[in-house]
């Protein structure tokens, strides 16, 4: 085959996308449909308490047309990291909506499902056997905290997708995969160069926020040939750059030139970008460098307590001159009021004054009115509530030098002024974890759906 072409209809199953663009990528007759589902960018509550991040209604209804689009034209579509984090509970969820869509459409299909969880007791195993590294600036894995995790996941590389299409797989649900993995499987099954598959993939994975103007909603369509790629926005008022491309290829990466993934890394020293006609552009040059050894990423989330928020409007600009020593001396009077709760986090994010950047915020002039939002995370729900309580009526009569009005210091959006918000998680898994075999970690389950 000369050229493989691949459809990526949008950044994160169910955003979303125009269905002229999706016909537009349909006529181009793509050999495969593939989405990636989710990512660690939301953070580490969905990974933790197994939800997904994206509704089911909108997963629904992209499905409903990738599906129908799929097993009319007899290829394949291959979803990775299902249900926003990869773990079984989201894995599962995407399954049962992927059934719910063929039953709509009276269809079978031949349906892979990728698990990519992780047995506690083998990490304890691997990391006696000094095969477990951290991944950046984490901590040495423990067994406390491979313990206390509540979901475990692997990042897969192609071998498990390439398994279940060379097995015949209609439809392919994988848990958590490293993003490009999608895209690049079925051209590396096909003999296409391995660096150009997932340099392709790692830009298709977001669709058409590599165009300008970009957009996480609308599709990107990319041809594969032997020496290059080619890369195409499918909505008139988009076009593919090379500034939009080379800069979505650096997207989320620390090193310019080097991408690393499963078993290897992308070298980006002889890449190069040519615009073509069209609102096109060509890339050729990419390199992979493989690892010695082969590793896999490991993501583990654990609970951390239970979280209260309450949110407040200042607009005195003499409190808002004070802010910092007010919130200083409520904490104060927190921490003397509830001596025998040592265990809790208090925190003021102050929006109009280093509410997004903190400390590193370059400008220290405050807004003539601040957002804040009182943060409060505790052992169990109750404990939460009562500091976050507690803070927020102290913070509302509290007596600042030169205050003019006693009714109160606060504008409250809402009522009730609290909102207990849950469990709290975060990650606590973020290492590397080396395989003899690609595939051994992960479980694969074909059948007719």
């Amino acid at each position: 085959m000369s050229e493989l072409r691949i459809l990526s209809p949008t950044a994160i199953l169910g955003y979303g996308f125009p269905l002229a663009s999706f016909q537009a990528g349909l006529e181009r007759d793509p050999h495969v449909i593939a989405v990636d589902a989710g990512s660690t960018d939301p953070g580490p509550y969905y990974l933790g308490a197994g939800k997904s991040f994206t509704g089911r209604a909108p997963v629904k209804r992209d499905l409903q047309y990738l599906i129908a689009a799929a097993l009319e034209r007899g290829i394949p579509l291959i979803i990775g990291t299902a249900g926003g984090s990869g773990a079984k509970p989201h894995v599962d969820w995407n399954v049962e909506i992927v059934r719910e869509v063929l039953q709509e459409l009276n269809a079978t299909a031949k349906v892979a499902v990728i698990y990519s969880d992780v047995d506690r007791e083998l990490l304890r195993q691997e990391l006696s056997r000094g095969r477990i590294q951290p991944l950046g600036p984490v901590s040495h894995l423990t067994e406390e905290e491979i313990m206390a995790s509540s979901q475990i996941v692997a990042q897969m590389g192609l071998e498990p997708i390439m398994q279940a299409l060379e097995e015949g797989a209609q439809i392919i649900v994988a848990g958590r995969a490293y993003d490009p993995t999608v895209f690049a499987a079925l051209p590396v099954m096909q003999g296409y160069d391995l660096a150009l598959a997932l340099h392709m993939g790692k830009i298709l994975e977001c669709a058409a926020i590599a165009a300008t103007p970009g957009s996480g909603s609308d599709c990107l369509f990319g041809y594969l040939r032997s020496d290059s790629f080619v890369l195409e926005a499918l909505n008139p008022e988009r076009s593919c750059t090379k500034l939009s491309v080379a800069a979505h290829t650096l997207y989320e990466k620390s090193d310019p030139y080097s991408l690393p993934g499963p078993g290897g890394r992308l070298d980006l020293r002889q890449t190069t970008f040519e615009e073509l006609p069209g609102g096109k552009v060509k890339v050729s040059g990419t390199q992979f460098i493989p690892t010695e050894k082969y590793f896999l990423k490991l993501e583990g989330a654990r609970l951390v307590g239970y979280r209260t928020i309450s949110i407040a409007g200042v607009r005195d600009p003499i409190m808002i001159s004070q802010i910092d020593e007010i919130i200083s001396a409520v904490k104060a009077r927190v921490a003397d009021n509830f001596q025998d709760l040592r265990d809790y986090h208090l925190h003021v994010h102050c929006y109009g004054k280093n509410g997004v950047m903190g400390s590193l915020e370059p400008y220290g002039q405050p807004s003539h009115e601040l957002g804040l939002v009182i943060e409060a995370v505790a052992p169990t729900q109750d404990i939460a509530d009562t500091i976050c309580g507690f803070f927020r009526s102290t913070l509302l009569h509290y007596g600042y030098p030169g205050r003019k009005s006693t009714a109160g210091n606060l504008a409250f959006p809402y009522s009730p002024s609290d909102t207990s918000t849950g469990a709290v998680y975060k990650f606590n898994i973020y290492h590397l974890l080396e395989v003899d075999d690609p595939k051994s970690l992960f479980t694969i389950s074909i059948g007719e759906e």
